[in-house]
């Protein structure tokens, strides 16, 4: 393949930037960046009723958080714009006219009430509800002239009878569709508000894309899209419709399996490179069992001969490990940067030192950035202790009492500074051999994190210093006076 290779993601402004499409896009990106070719983003905002400049602008910073860059956009500029569908009018009128000129669309007069009466008779006749318009052989002058006193009347493609619309796919191998099955399907509300079908048409054809890389929801409408462009003059793009993404239950991805924005897992502490890397697998493999892949790996290897037909399942599981591979592989300065964001806010109020060295302590447990608020409160305010959290296995409270006491006589013994290495020795000394730790640690971390689950006393004192973590010590003895 040659670096003529174009390739487009056109997501519509009328949301968030879904999951599935930012798996499209990245699918998309790797293939034009895999054989040297562009990748465009394109706007199809010809909905304006449910278009929203505050969802393009998702799209806009998803995309980017990604580290999906497109190489020619409504941001970007580039040779083939503009890249929003709103702001190419006057193209998609001048090929419609051109349509109806040569007698290949045509106005339809029907009201809606009429198209579903047709819809409801068709399905009880048990046949494909595909409209056959009356007004397909109505004289170009006479559609002009009824018009003129039917505003709501639309444009329809004239789809030819007895047509086999066949295809390779890329992924799927070859597939055919009766031209019976599709009907005369419609293309534009009017010549200045062209439909979905006819200008994702127009748009491929003006911008040079050379493959069509998209979802296989869209397989039912590559025959129609097909038929416009034969019917325009255009050479037909390669196609590849890719698997959808299922949820756990094998059933299409939705909100009731989790979240399905691309800023929901930026928001809940998922790190991009963790996402690209979790996306690229969904439906493609490297041939191999590999799961952690650097980009430029992807990059390197990404075929569509690899990408498979089935659903690919969004395993939420696997992408919490997978994000925790990725935490973990950071430096923790890089991890600190990263983090400052899901931290409490009283944590503003410490050294970033103190504040990294925290980040730090977590990072082997974090599975997303998001726990970290709740995970290391007790470092940036006093914990509230529940009194019987304190207790080990059968001790009485004045076990609980003398424990904590010993802890302090012990702690007190130590300078400050010391490292942790050296503080353990020295706790576990005074324990010896034979004595059961946890009669001595356990209350003591509690005392010092509130917590039933935390990281080691060793490790929490080493940041809190010896004269914070006796005042905790002291503040949990006070519950068994």
């Amino acid at each position: 393949m040659a670096s003529d290779i174009r390739v487009r993601i056109a997501p519509s402004p009328t949301g968030n930037l879904h999951i599935g499409t930012a798996r499209a896009a990245l699918f998309n990106y790797l293939f034009a960046r895999r054989y040297g070719g562009a990748f465009i983003l394109r706007i199809e905002d010809t909905d304006r009723e449910r278009s929203d400049k505050r969802y393009e602008q998702n799209i806009f910073e998803g995309l980017r958080w990604l580290g999906i860059d497109p190489d020619e956009g409504p941001e970007q500029g580039g040779p083939s714009g503009p890249y929003r569908q709103t702001e190419r009018t006057d193209i998609y009128e001048a090929y419609l006219k051109h349509l109806l000129a040569d007698g290949k669309a045509f106005y339809c007069f029907h009201s809606q009430a009429e198209l579903e009466g047709e819809g409801r008779r068709l399905l009880l006749e048990k046949k494909a509800p595909v409209h056959a318009c009356e007004y397909r052989d109505l004289s170009p002058a006479d559609a002009r002239e009824r018009a003129k006193s039917a505003p709501d009347a639309i444009i329809r493609f004239k789809t030819p009878p007895g047509r086999q619309i066949a295809f390779t796919d890329l992924i799927r191998g070859e597939l055919s569709f009766a031209s019976g099955l599709i009907g005369d399907f419609s293309i534009a509300k009017s010549l200045r508000e062209p439909l979905y079908h006819f200008a994702v048409v127009v748009d491929d054809h003006e911008m040079k894309i050379s493959h069509v890389i998209r979802g296989e929801d869209h397989i039912a409408n590559t025959p129609k899209h097909i038929l416009l462009g034969e019917a325009l003059g255009f050479p037909v793009p390669h196609y590849a419709h890719l698997p959808l993404i299922l949820g756990p239950d094998r059933s299409k991805l939705s909100k009731r399996h989790g979240a399905t924005s691309v800023a929901n897992y930026k928001n809940d502490g998922y790190l991009p490179e963790a996402m690209v890397n979790f996306m690229a697998l969904l439906g493609w493999s490297p041939g191999e069992d590999r799961e952690i892949m650097s980009r430029e790996d992807m990059v390197r290897e990404f075929s569509l001969e690899r990408v498979q037909k089935s659903g690919a399942v969004f395993d939420f599981q696997k992408l919490d490990w997978m994000n925790g591979e990725y935490i973990r592989a950071l430096s923790p300065e890089k991890l600190y940067e990263r983090a400052r964001d899901f931290l409490p806010d009283a944590s503003l109020q410490y050294p970033a030192s103190y504040t990294a060295s925290v980040v730090a302590l977590e990072q082997p447990r974090l599975k997303k950035l998001s726990e970290l608020a709740e995970r290391v409160g007790y470092f940036f305010a006093p914990p509230v202790y529940e009194r019987e959290l304190l207790r080990w296995k059968q001790m009485t409270d004045r076990m609980i009492q003398e424990s904590l006491e010993r802890a302090e006589r012990i702690l007190s013994s130590i300078p400050s500074g010391v490292p942790k290495a050296e503080m353990e020795r020295v706790f576990l000394d005074a324990i010896g051999a034979g004595g059961d730790k946890g009669t001595l640690l356990w209350p003591l971390r509690v005392a010092l994190s509130g917590r039933k689950a935390s990281p080691g006393p060793f490790e929490i004192m080493a940041i809190l210093g010896t004269d914070e973590s006796a005042a905790r010590i002291r503040a949990a003895r006070r519950l068994f006076v």
